[in-house]
This record gives structure tokens, sequence and C-alpha cells, in this order.
């Protein structure tokens, strides 16, 4: 190693003879350290000596290159330390200053600014790029620390360093700029940063002209304890190259493209991945894999979380979640994942505070890998892509070691080939148009126009979205016990109409006893009118219509449910018409009445409702009025009473 790349950093003396020195190469690498009295020239000697010998060069060539100049680094901090004790002297009454307003002073110089939801952050020059730290982090309290023990040559009590940080934090927010901080990936005034986490803080910029590496970035990104560096970009990859790396059929190879151009959005809807399949078919080393290419963490696969709290948590501190091998996903963690699939916040009490909140609102990709189906309600697979992955025969498994070497070798042409593909997206995605939107449209719109770079045809991912909206929707039909015994009451019932509790008692009278035990049977009409709710979309495409509404008037007004199969002829009633005129009752019988609100339902006059059946001179009545409705000379005073009398009841 040249002489003059060596660096040398040198403690103040403050009285004392001895020193800390530190010899380090211009890029920021610590050679060699240690501590000395810089005006011996013996102890010189002595630590040039021991750099010598672990750069291997020759000791007196070093001695007589570097001792000169570590003398002047020593001069040096002595005259940058007085200056800094002269300002410190001139800002305090006389007497020594606290160490608090020594740390104070020693931040004082720094790029304080603040985040919207007023988080005190500083960025620092650190080695020629710059950092971005929170005033509050363990990494500014060390840097602080450090500057004031090579100031002064002392430790700061713990009760100066939170005083000091107190301050440093208020001149943040109420002095201090507002800027907004990202993780990971960011956009800003069109132009989307992929933040690569490495040790010279740079980034990538992704235009509508292709993609570069920066390094100095023009947004700010933080970086929490677990993230990992992303490899520098090569260009001429294909995204073909990830195929070897994911097992799973060419249909599913689509939706695992989707996934991963669509993480590279810096905002939100995301789909969820659930990588599904029996042991040894790769879900974890595939969500490894795909992790990797966005967001590398020291933990990349985790364990469900405890609470919603833990889930933001994660999401505050990386981008892509992983919950691997879950055995069942709780109601609580399910309506989790939808708010941050699209959007979503938690709240809770700050800690050591009686009335202050502190908010996480995030917007996250995720991928989940299951034996079974875990993600059984309609909201969560509403948001969902599910990937079955294939059984590997013994003949084609790879020792692992293996498989990560010829990963990690192609790695950065694939993060390349993926730029490439988001270049593509922003550029396209202005002139993106899709006959009928689906649900998630902007994902959707995004992955179309993303389709030339990803070796897709014109068409392609919305083809296999739809098919994957179809087996969502069998998928929730399927583990629900209620829309399992409907299918069958409905199949023998084309319409059905009335009351929660008479349905409910319909579909008791149906289901088999294990059924009747289940803890997710519903026990009262109002946990089965929820339960249908619930459920209506996926009954809709199945071809089977769930509506609710109101029958009777006055005190005998209650709500009612009219279920029928949409390729029947029996079509709901309308609620929003009014019935003022009896005459509107004697038309024909799939014409829709309501009462005085606009709120009641025909179900006595509908030929699908199966509420009892009425007698006597009101059901000669009712039937005279199918046969013939418009004929009311036919009626006699008796019959109309009793009609009246009926609709009344």
């Amino acid at each position: 190693m040249n002489s003059q790349e060596i660096c040398f950093e040198v403690s103040a003396c403050s009285g004392k003879p001895q020193r800390i020195v530190i010899a380090s190469t211009t890029e920021g690498n610590e050679l060699h350290r240690g501590s000395l009295n810089t005006n011996s020239e013996a102890s010189r000697k002595t630590f040039l000596k021991g750099l010598g010998t672990k750069l291997d060069v020759p000791v007196a060539e070093l001695i007589k290159a570097c001792d000169n100049r570590l003398v002047q680094a020593a001069d040096e901090a002595d005259v940058r330390v007085d200056a800094e004790a002269d300002k410190v002297a001139d800002m305090e009454p006389p007497g020594r200053p606290s160490q608090a307003t020594q740390l104070t002073y020693l931040a004082e110089h720094l790029d304080l600014w603040h985040t919207p939801d007023d988080d005190a952050f500083t960025t620092l020059s650190i080695d020629g790029h710059q950092e971005t730290w929170p005033i509050r982090s363990k990494s500014f309290k060390r840097w602080l620390a450090r500057r004031f023990y090579l100031a002064t040559e002392s430790a700061p009590n713990s009760q100066a360093m939170q005083d000091a940080l107190g301050v440093v934090e208020g001149k943040a927010v109420f002095e201090g700029p507002q800027h907004t901080v990202h993780t990971r990936i960011a956009e800003h005034e069109g132009i989307i940063y992929l933040d690569l986490v490495d040790q010279q803080w740079r980034v990538v910029e992704i235009t509508t002209d292709g993609w570069q590496v920066l390094d100095r970035s023009p947004v700010r990104f933080r970086r929490a304890k677990a993230m990992l560096p992303l490899p520098i970009p090569e260009r001429g990859g294909s995204v073909a190259q990830l195929r070897a790396f994911v097992n799973c059929s060419d249909e599913n190879w689509v939706l695992v493209l989707a996934w991963l151009v669509a993480a590279f959005r810096p905002s939100g809807p995301y789909p969820v991945l659930c990588l599904l399949g029996e042991q040894g078919s790769a879900k974890s080393t595939t969500a490894r894999v795909l992790r990797s290419l966005v967001d590398p963490n020291s933990a990349p696969l985790r364990s469900e979380p405890r609470e919603t709290r833990d889930l933001m948590i994660a999401a505050n501190n990386g981008w892509v979640l992983t919950y691997d091998n879950l055995s069942k996903i709780p109601s609580w963690l399910s309506d989790s994942l939808c708010r941050l699939s699209t959007g979503g916040g938690f709240s809770t009490r700050t800690l050591y505070e009686n009335s202050e909140e502190t908010i996480f609102d995030a917007q996250r990709p995720a991928i989940l890998t299951s034996i079974e189906d875990v993600a059984n309600r309609g909201d969560l697979l509403d948001r969902s892509l599910l990937v079955n992955l294939q059984s590997i025969p013994p003949g084609r498994r790879r020792p692992e070691r293996e498989f990560w070497i010829d990963f990690e070798a192609v790695r950065p042409s694939i993060l390349g080939a993926m730029l490439t593909a988001v270049s593509t997206a922003m550029k396209l995605l202005p002139s993106t148009k899709l006959d009928e939107l689906p649900r998630m449209a902007d994902f959707a719109m995004w992955v179309t126009a993303a389709e030339p770079a990803l070796g897709l045809e014109d068409g392609d991912f919305l083809a296999t979205y739809k098919g994957n909206e179809e087996s969502a929707n069998e998928l929730v039909l399927e583990s629900s016990p209620v829309a399992n015994v409907l299918l069958e009451m409905i199949s023998d019932t084309p319409c059905w109409e009335g009351t929660a509790t008479e349905l409910l008692a319909e579909l008791d009278s149906k289901a088999g006893e294990k059924t009747l035990r289940l803890k997710s049977w519903p026990k009262t009409g109002q946990t089965l009118s929820g339960i249908l709710k619930r459920l209506a979309p996926n009954f809709r495409a199945a071809g089977i219509d769930v509506t609710s509404g109101h029958t009777g008037r006055g005190k005998a007004k209650r709500r009612s449910i009219t279920i029928r199969k949409t390729a029947d002829s029996c079509v709901p009633s309308d609620p929003n018409v009014p019935n003022t005129e009896k005459q509107e009752a004697r038309g024909d019988a799939s014409t829709t009445t309501g009462d005085v609100g606009g709120t009641q339902q025909a179900s006595v006059e509908d030929a699908c409702s199966t509420a009892s059946k009425p007698c006597g001179d009101a059901g000669d009545a009712k039937l005279r009025l199918q046969s013939d409705p418009g004929d009311e000379s036919a009626w006699s005073p008796e019959e109309e009473a009793a009609y009246e009398e009926f609709m009344e009841r």
C-alpha cells in the first residue's frame, strides 16, 4: 500500500501525554490503532512499526514517510479542539461548561431536520458520503460520545447525554427544515430511488429512460439494523435467469414476476404472495430468493407476529415482510395484512407517556409460506397471489451451498433486469388501458405496463390474474362451512327469501351434526348475516346473489335476506321503489313494492319467497292475483278484505 493512502486521526491532548491514534485508508477502513505519546519519537516509532507489520511493508520506509504526518495530525487535533473550546467559552458564563453544554455544541454544526411526524434526524458527512441517522438512535449517540472523547479524553455521563439529545432534538424539530424519510424505496419528482444499503450509501435512480447508480441520494433514506446491502446491478441480464431458482409452474411464474415487479413500486397497493406446497417444495428458499432481490435482511424469514404492533414495527424497519411456515392466520392478522397491502395505520400509546400516541402507517409487499391454505378469508384472498410450488423429485435436489453460490453469481444481472422492467412500467403506464379493471387495479395496470420487459405476451398477466381470482373465490367458499351448506340448499331452492334467523334454521336443518358443532358455525341470525356479507362477493362470482333488505311495515318491519341464482328468472325486488298505492301491489308478481320509507321488498308477491304460504280467503286472493292480477272486478269484497288483512300481517 502507498503510504500516501494512509490517514491518521489523533485525539486531543487535553494536558495528557497519551493520545488515541487511528490509522485508516482514505476510504475509511481502519488499519491500526493505539495509545501513544505523539511527542515521543520512540512512542511514534513503536506505533508505526505495528502498522508496518500489519501492512507487510518495510518499517524504515513507513517511519520515514509517515512520522512527520503523524506529528502534524496531532498538532491539527490540538488546534481544532482549542478552537472549539474557545467557542464554548464564548457561549458560557465564566467557569467550566457542563458536559451537556459541550455535547450540544459538538452537534451544533450538523444538518438537523425533522419528518412530518416531528421525528428528529440528522444527515452527517462520513468518509465522503452522506448518512442519515435518527437523533435518538444508538449510532448517533455513539458518534456524539466519540466526538466528546476526542475533544476531552473523557466520557460523558448518561444524564448529560440525555440532556444534550433533548436539546439537539428540539433544534431539529423547531429550527430544522422538514423532509420525508424513506426506507429502501422512494419516489421524488416522478423518479424512483432504490437504496442499495452499502457502506457508501449509494442509490439507484430509475427513470422512464433507464436506471443508473448515484453516489449521492437526492432523497433521505433511513436504515434499520437488520437491513443488508443489495448488489450493484448489472446490465444485460434477463428475468429469465431467475426461473432456474423458482420452483413453480409456468402459470404461477407469471404471478411471481408480477409480485416482484410490483414490490419495486414506491406506493401500493401491494399483493400478498402466498407460497403453498408440501414439505420439500422450496417454499422458504423461494421466499428468501425473492426478498433478496428487493430487500435483503439478516432475518429474511420470520414467524408470525404476536400482535398488530409487532407487524407494524417490522413494516417500519423493512420494505418486504416475509412470514414463514404458517399453520394458521388469525382473524386479526388477516385484517392487519389487508391494511398493510392496501394501506392503513395503527396507533398505540407512547411508552412512558399518558396521552401521547405513536402512529405506524405503512404499505408493504408481503410473502407468506405455508403447507395448508391458511389464507381463507375473502378480503385477504382478494389481495393475494396464490402460487402452488411443485414437489421436487430426489433427482432434481441440489445442495443448498451450491444453489446459493449459483444464485449470487447472477443476482446482480437479475436485479438489473428487474430495474429495467420497472423503468418500462414507468414509461408505458400512462398509456396503459384495461377493458375491465380487476381488484387492485393500480397493481394490475403496473404489471401490464411492465409485460414487455418481463418476457410476457400482451394480456398474459390479466388472464393469469383472473384465474387467480377464480381460485381464490373457490377457496373462500370451500373453506366456509356456511357456504358449503348454503350451496347445497340453493341447488334445491333456486330462490329463497326470509330473515337471517329463518335462514339459520334452514341451514341448521341441512347441516350435519359435526358441522353444527364447529366453532365457526353461527349460533345467531346476526352472526350469520355478518358471514353472508363477508362472503357476498365470492357468492356473486359463483353465480349466486345474496342481498339484504326489509319486509313488512311499521312495527312489523324486519330485515330480510334474498338468495337467488343469477341465471334464474327470479329477479330480486328493488328496495328503492316506494309503494303508496294498492294498484302496484296488484301488478305482476315480479314487480317490487316498498313501504313508506321505500325499503320494503315484495316478499309476498315475489314468486321466490319461501315464507309460510297464505291460507283461507287471503290465500285465494293471492292466487287470483298471480293468475289474473289486472282483473279487479273478479275480487269479492270478502276476498279484498282478506287480502288487505293478509298484507297488514
